[in-house]
């Protein structure tokens, strides 16, 4: 149940005064559906209002003037702006329009009247200017801010409206006994929670608008400790829920033996920790993360077999066909000599095929399923599943792995869960992302692995790589050719990479596939298997073949613009390449140009590249990947289900994370289930930061 006290910031926005069925949506679009999403709307920046007169106006600030008007200037060609010759007692403040009704302007300001005015001051022919000025009138004046928040807006929902909806949802704010450590606070120097949110929405200059701010910093540790609580209790709840054991047998050591290779130090560290949780008794939740390349699958399919020979079944997802089509490639062979049967699920099956796999599965003859998102529909039934493994885990949703883990057996425990990550992340955003999981890191490469040489060119040399690249696939070879995302128009990105395709049929005289996010699924995953079975040997593509797809006699990846990539998508996207017994290249062509002028690289941009050519550490990428983003969006955590915070910044409040951790593990181990008077605080405070509950009203 939501706390009472919650219901006004849980009430729907359109309870607020001034939304009404024209702007509820855009409302809605912009902050949230909830009172409580306005009222956490974080102002974008400053308006400072100086005052000024004409002779000593300042360019570049922004100035309120008390102004005459003088005379209406209409200009004399289409396209020119219209103009107001203002008068004060120093001399002119000329008001520029772009566009805009000329009669609208004289009634808005008649010739003799006093007004005030204000905008970023600009001087042209030496004339002090304001463009599209704020107008208020002697009567309006006195409430004319000194310091106006601005706040984000949108076509048809200006950001003074969106102030006035955020002071509103302000006032619906409730005063709320206090969660935090009084210790704590006074340490940091930390306002009340109330307090502080009124100071958001109330900056007096430009350092409260940054996140060391501390108001900025009380409310983003509200929210990290919020959300570590919620994944440290969901982690409690995984401990305390009974699994089947499972235990090792004859079957891995013939599985061991089958491989190709020993297993790395890292490895085995991981298996034995894999092994240890399955063994407990408990729900297992781990993340196995590793570099490409460092055997994250043959770690899998220890477990695999490990559960099998406990008498049980496992399920292994993919997010495409071609890699669950790779897996089973891969694995049933291997399974196969350690006696354990296994069988594909995808998409595409033919009804015979999928009535006969489906068959096996619920009679228990098939012990291992490998498949895509086939394999949680409601038509799928296991036996006795014990254990689901989740590949490439970023691409698929929370409920999506809920739905196969339900596929378990209620009478023998939960479902363990296995999930890979071939993306490296740094240890910060690991426990942003997967606080609610156990880690294992595969920090070394298995034997055999062909180091990628990386080169760094100037786009202007593309016809010498072209020319390289002819050769090399003459002997035999394939090679991948990325195409980036050119600008924001999905035409443009889509037009880049068939032109450069149809550039390098013509020059090149191969056969060249494409693939690209707009193609449908089942044409590109076509186009892919070609490429991967070998007949075709050059494949043009946009970053769908970041991951998923296993080509060892692929040896060449060219990346053109490599320098609006970032580091850690750079790196997945060299990892297509050195997966054979082959020497393989990497080249990063940066730049804009084929014309042959030499381009110049900002020191971000030059830093990621010579990063690239430097190492290829996925994990030492990543930090550096960290380092380098700053702000924004980081790793493009947007894209990779990693939490939306209002507040927070998972890297620039890193130390705030590390700290709200370790109090979420202190609060839960003092009061387990929060019944303490400080526990029925946290829970407000797990309640106001729910975003995954954002209904109206109690729950």
């Amino acid at each position: 149940m939501r706390p009472q006290i919650l219901f006004p910031l849980f009430a729907e926005v359109s309870n607020l005064k001034g939304v009404g069925p024209k702007i509820l949506p855009l409302v809605q679009k912009l902050a949230g559906p909830l009172v409580r999403d306005v009222a956490f709307l974080s102002p974008s920046g400053l308006i400072i209002r100086r005052p000024m007169t004409a002779v000593d106006a300042v360019e570049g600030h922004v100035g309120l003037f008390e102004i005459v008007i003088d005379r209406l200037i209409v200009p004399g060609k289409p396209g020119a702006p219209i103009k107001v010759r203002a008068i004060d007692e120093t001399g002119f403040v000329h008001l520029i329009w772009f566009g805009g009704s000329a009669q609208h302007i004289d009634r808005l300001l008649p010739k003799g009247q006093k007004r005030w005015v204000s905008g970023k001051v600009e001087r042209f022919n030496n004339e002090v200017q304001i463009v599209h000025p704020d107008i208020f009138t002697p009567e309006q004046a006195v409430d004319i801010p000194a310091v106006e928040p601005v706040y984000p807006a949108t076509q048809g929902l200006t950001s003074r409206v969106v102030r006035k909806l955020a002071q509103a949802a302000l006032a619906q704010a409730p005063d709320l006994a206090e969660w935090q450590d009084p210790a704590w606070l006074a340490k940091m120097r930390w306002p009340s929670w109330r307090d502080a949110l009124k100071a958001l929405h109330a900056p007096s200059s430009e350092p409260d608008l940054l996140p060391e701010a501390p108001i900025r910093q009380r409310l983003a540790y509200d929210e990290l400790l919020a959300h570590q609580l919620a994944l440290a209790r969901r982690r409690r709840t995984r401990k305390i829920t009974p699994a089947p054991r499972i235990m090792p047998g004859d079957a891995s050591a013939r599985l061991l033996d089958a491989l190709p290779f020993s297993l790395t130090g890292a490895q085995a560290q991981a298996v034995q920790e894999i092994r240890r949780d399955l063994a407990a008794g408990e729900q297992m939740g781990r993340l196995l993360q590793g570099d490409v390349g460092s055997g994250k699958t043959a770690v899998a399919a220890l477990a695999l077999v490990d559960t099998a020979a406990s008498g049980f079944q496992s399920a292994l997802m993919a997010p495409t066909e071609i890699l669950a089509r790779q897996h089973y490639q891969k694995l049933a062979p291997l399974l196969e000599t350690a006696g354990i049967s296994t069988i594909l699920l995808t998409g595409r099956d033919t009804p015979a095929e999928r009535r006969e796999r489906l068959a096996a599965l619920a009679a228990g003859d098939a012990q291992v399923a490998i498949g895509t998102h086939a394999l949680f529909q409601d038509a799928v039934r296991f036996d006795r599943l014990a254990l689901a493994v989740i590949d490439e885990q970023h691409r698929f949703g929370v409920n999506e792995r809920q739905r196969l883990q339900a596929k378990g057996d209620p009478r023998t425990g939960g479902v363990h869960l296995l999930t890979m990550s071939a993306t490296p992340i740094p240890r910060t955003l690991e426990l942003t992302q997967y606080g609610e999981l156990e880690v294992s890191r595969l920090t070394e490469k298995p034997p055999g692995r062909t180091p990628v040489t990386t080169a760094v060119l100037p786009q202007a040399r593309i016809g010498e790589v072209a020319k390289r690249l002819k050769a090399a696939l003459d002997s035999g070879a394939q090679a991948y050719w990325i195409c980036p995302l050119v600008a924001e128009s999905e035409s443009i990105d889509l037009a880049a990479a068939e032109a450069r395709a149809a550039d390098l049929r013509r020059i090149l005289k191969v056969e060249v596939g494409l693939a690209h996010g707009q193609m449908p699924g089942a044409e590109r995953e076509a186009v892919m298997a070609d490429f991967a079975d070998g007949r075709l040997p050059l494949l043009v593509a946009t970053t769908v073949v970041e991951v998923g797809v296993d080509v060892p006699n692929a040896t060449i990846m060219v990346i053109e613009h490599a320098d609006r990539f970032g580091l850690a998508q750079l790196h997945q996207l060299r990892g297509r390449v050195g997966r054979g017994a082959k020497a393989s290249a990497c080249i990063l062509l940066y730049g804009g140009s084929d014309t042959g002028q030499e381009p110049s690289l900002g020191e971000t941009a030059r830093v990621r590249l010579e990063t690239l050519r430097r190492t290829e550490d996925g994990f030492v990428i990543a930090e550096e990947d960290f380092r380098l983003r700053g702000g924004g969006d980081p790793l493009g955590l947007k894209q990779s289900g990693f939490p939306a915070y209002r507040f927070a910044d998972p890297i620039r409040h890193r130390s705030l994370l590390l700290a709200a951790s370790d109090d979420a593990r202190l609060i839960l181990g003092r009061d387990p289930d929060l019944v303490s008077e400080r526990g029925s605080t946290i829970r407000v405070l797990e309640a106001l930061f729910d975003w995954k509950n954002d209904r109206s009203g109690a729950d």
